[in-house]
């Protein structure tokens, strides 16, 4: 779907809601230079920046890091607990740590949140994993649900691989709740116990650095608790200083699999470009604190901007709306309209229905709406794959607020388009190929 609309994408007309990018005005361009041009002056500091760089990430990028979690990472961690881990440097980004864990860990079941991270399920049945979706609640993945899955799997309780979960979930931006999280640990814990074996748990910090509603408790690792060795949290720089650095890290507990992952990256071709890791460095250690506040200053605004624009164009026709305490999502649930592509809204909001009054006239299309239907971002066994067909994930990240607030009122036309003509979504459900 998203092939289709980026090959005739209209910069200016068109509006994004999809796509995850962040907003352009959030990366530090100055600095990136600055960054750069220090990096290449020094080659003391920096040594080899622009030659080949090691598996395990550099040691300068590595330190620099540890001292951004035990210092303006919040407090979350102390510096005991991130001395006695280890830190690894993927080779492009935390999706591709994600994929590492994927090559590394033999093929069983996966648990995690319904609404699901989409892309990394997906790729992870892909490679024969099975996803198990456990539906969340505000707090995060539910404990109840999930403890009520794992006794339906009976003797396939063997088969788990791992846990994993999106802190501030994507697509639903959800905060899991730091007792929900040390619960979690305590079922994998338990889990571990009972089969001899350790069965991991990954958190994605993903979003984590992205948390800028002033009422929201601060966040809290469960590393310090962990006394298996079973955890390990996933970290990214993309959100708050440039997804283009592809800085994607993971902290925890050494033994082999810390030594399969950087075997893996090895294979892939060490971690990221070893110059851009030395600028990820000097930004670490004298600009990230300034960043964070500019960042998360401006997606509060857009925050709170683009809730107020939901509650005056959809308020009435919503079931529950999502979101928009950290990251840049919002999810939407609606009562009774649909959004899958095969839905009048959907075809409503690609200007593909057939009608001149709503695609354009003479060819020339109206502007078009991008936004990520939830029939993918829910599993399409489980609990809620119903429900996920009347909802969706809209991205306050990219475009501007009155571009949103203007994609938010061709949503309402949509809506009332979709309960005005049920003949027109048999016509558009028999035409999907």
């Amino acid at each position: 779907m998203m092939e289709d609309f980026a090959k005739d994408f209209r910069d200016g007309v068109d509006i994004n809601l999809g796509v995850g990018y962040v907003n352009e005005k959030t990366i530090p361009v100055a600095a990136l230079v600055e960054a750069i041009e220090a990096v290449a002056a020094d080659a003391v500091t920096y040594r080899q920046a622009f030659n080949y760089g090691g598996p395990a990430g550099s040691a300068n990028l590595v330190q620099s890091l540890r001292r951004f979690l035990t210092g303006m990472g919040s407090g979350r961690l102390d510096e005991a607990t991130v001395a006695r881990e280890r830190l690894i440097v993927g080779p492009c980004g935390a999706t591709s740590i994600l994929d590492g864990l994927a090559e590394v860990i033999a093929p069983g079941i996966v648990v995690t949140s319904d609404p699901m991270y989409y892309i990394y399920c997906d790729a992870l049945e892909r490679r024969g994993f099975e996803v198990l979706a456990v539906p969340e609640d505000e707090e995060g993945i539910g404990v109840a649900a999930l403890e009520r899955k794992l006794e339906a799997l009976n003797g396939g309780i063997g088969r788990i691989a791992f846990f994993y979960v999106v802190t501030v979930n994507n697509p639903s931006c959800t905060i899991l709740s730091n007792r929900r999280r040390r619960a979690l640990l305590e079922v994998a814990a338990r889990l571990s116990r009972q089969q001899g074996r350790r069965v991991p748990v990954f958190y994605d910090l993903a979003y984590e650095l992205l948390l800028h509603d002033p009422r929201a408790d601060p966040f809290a690792s469960v590393l310090p608790e962990d006394d298996l060795g079973i955890a390990y949290e996933i970290g990214t720089l993309s959100k708050v200083i440039a997804p283009g650095l592809r800085i994607g890290y993971l902290l925890g507990p050494d033994g082999p699999l810390m030594n399969a992952m950087v075997q893996k990256t090895s294979d892939t071709g060490f971690s990221a470009p070893l110059f851009v890791q030395e600028m990820a460095s000097y930004l670490l250690d004298r600009h990230v604190g300034e960043q964070l506040r500019i960042v998360n200053a401006g997606y509060r605004k857009k925050a709170v901007a683009v809730r107020e624009g939901i509650e005056r164009s959809l308020g009435g026709v919503l079931e529950e709306c999502r979101g928009g305490s950290a990251g840049f999502y919002y999810y939407l649930t609606f009562r009774d309209v649909e959004t899958h592509p095969s839905s009048p809204f959907f075809r409503f909001l690609t200007r593909t229905t057939g009608e001149p009054a709503v695609d354009g006239p003479d060819g020339k299309r109206l502007p078009r709406v991008i936004y990520i239907p939830g029939e993918y971002c829910v599993h399409p066994q489980g609990d809620l794959a119903a429900q996920g067909k009347r909802q969706l994930r809209l991205s306050y990240g990219f475009e501007d607020v009155p571009r949103i607030l203007n994609a938010l009122e061709w949503i309402e036309q949509a809506v009332k388009f979709a309960r005005e003509t049920p003949v027109l979504a048999e016509r558009s459900l028999r035409s999907v190929p």
